[in-house]
């Protein structure tokens, strides 16, 4: 008999899992998706076109807080963890529920879910959201560039529109990004590349997606998302650890996956992290995985006009996942403001409005700046109404878009921009000659 599946999952690995290890696996049904971290996700279904023969009906998504009542009354066996950036301790807890409501608790690892591509690999992941995975990833393109290299950049999944349609994405202009109905989550990793040249792949299916990439790259780079491990099987993989959350290399999931599988280990922010903090985490990654070579990295800051910040009331808008799941309570906005002079914070909570309101509630810790949350169009209604409320004197955008292009502002705005600086050897050129001589 077929074992009854449900996949936890927040619209990304869970989607992924599915496709690569269940969808034409006759040894097991998938009964249900259930969703959770992504706003407006539950409700829809997993369609027929993308979950193949087996599924003629698609899969229904139910929110994760029906996941025990799911259990019961749709006979699971088995339960499969599909998300990322959370403790350890919380992914045992979800196993205590599962196993005390009669199904069986399944982590599925990468000799599972990894595609294999026919081009060279460059993976870059991360042991928390905001870590710094995407200045890596520009740092690596820039590498691979100036060797003649052509390259496809693949970014971990963000599928909030239509799944059928966002099946195999690509992005080469802003009108792509208009194209595709892009969020503000989105834009917010496909733009910078936009803005450099690279050509940038999403969508659902990463077989189909790696496979059309493959058509015009030499080389593979796979931007994760979280901090999840990669869909690809890498020829190389790069991990970016956070001084500044010293530890979640050993507390968080799947971090400790990451690391122990890393040839390069990044340890970003050293400009700006404790001398105890850098020091605990080399330790750390050292003790995980002796044989990864180590960069020490910076991402100094710079910010477009310093003098609408110096001495004014300022509203800092952040990048949303770093402050949500993420757990940062401040970004490159916050340092930005405190650097050049702001005469104050201005805390926006008195000011929001519905979803932004009701994302504070769920971080309480955000604190005195805004999130950039946009995943659909009436969050981003409820982010403009937010900053029209906001009483300030100018605003600092710590996103890595043109948060203009969404928005519009009616006092005076600057751009807080930062890219990966390697400091000493070994550098991340000196890696590439190391362990890919051939590229």
């Amino acid at each position: 008999m077929k074992r009854r599946v449900l996949i936890m999952g927040a619209a990304g690995r869970d989607f992924h899992n599915f496709n690569v290890y269940f969808r034409n696996n006759q040894d097991y049904e998938v009964i249900a998706f259930t969703a959770t971290q992504i706003p407006d996700i539950a409700g829809r279904t997993y369609p027929h076109e993308l979950a193949g023969k087996l599924y003629p009906n698609g899969i229904a998504i139910h929110p994760e807080s029906e996941l025990l009542t799911l259990i019961k009354e749709k006979r699971a066996d088995i339960v499969v963890f599909s998300y990322s950036d959370v403790s350890n301790q919380y992914v045992m807890e979800r196993s205590a529920e599962v196993n005390a409501a009669g199904a069986d608790f399944m982590l599925l690892g990468p000799a599972s879910t990894m595609v294999k591509s026919t081009k060279p690999v460059v993976s870059i992941t991360a042991v928390r959201t905001g870590s710094g995975k995407s200045q890596t990833t520009r740092r690596v393109c820039e590498i691979l560039k100036a060797k003649g290299k052509k390259l496809a950049v693949i970014r971990h999944p963000m599928p909030y529109g239509d799944l059928v349609a966002q099946e195999v994405q690509r992005f080469e202009t802003y009108a792509d990004l208009d194209k595709h109905n892009c969020t503000i989550e989105e834009r917010e990793e496909y733009e910078p590349h936009i803005d450099n040249g690279t050509i940038v792949y999403a969508g659902v299916d990463y077989e189909k997606i790696v496979r059309a990439a493959e058509k015009e790259a030499d080389v593979i780079i796979w931007d994760g998302g979280n901090n999840d491990f990669s869909f690809y099987k890498p020829d190389l993989s790069i991990v970016v650890v956070d001084p500044h959350r010293a530890g979640h290399e050993l507390l968080y999931y799947p971090s400790g996956v990451n690391v122990r599988m890393a040839d390069v280990i990044i340890i970003n922010k050293v400009d700006t992290a404790s001398l105890e903090d850098i020091h605990f985490v080399r330790e750390n990654v050292h003790g995980m995985n002796p044989r990864a070579i180590v960069i020490e990295a910076a991402s100094p800051i710079q910010v477009d006009d310093p003098s609408i910040i110096r001495g004014k009331r300022v509203l800092v808008i952040e990048d949303g996942p770093t402050l949500t799941h993420g757990g940062m309570e401040y970004g490159a906005g916050v340092i930005a403001a405190q650097r050049f002079g702001a005469a104050e914070l201005v805390d926006p909570r008195p000011y929001t409005v519905d979803s932004i309101t009701a994302t504070f509630h769920k971080y309480p810790d955000i604190g005195r700046l805004l999130p950039a949350m946009g995943y659909g169009e009436k969050q981003v209604r409820d982010l403009q109404k937010t900053v029209d409320r906001t009483d300030c004197d100018a605003i600092v955008i710590g996103t890595p878009i043109d948060l203009g292009r969404l928005l519009k502002f009616k006092v005076p705005t600057t751009r807080v921009r930062y890219e990966l600086q390697e400091i000493g050897q070994p550098d991340l050129e000196r890696a590439f000659q190391m362990l890919m001589p051939k590229l």
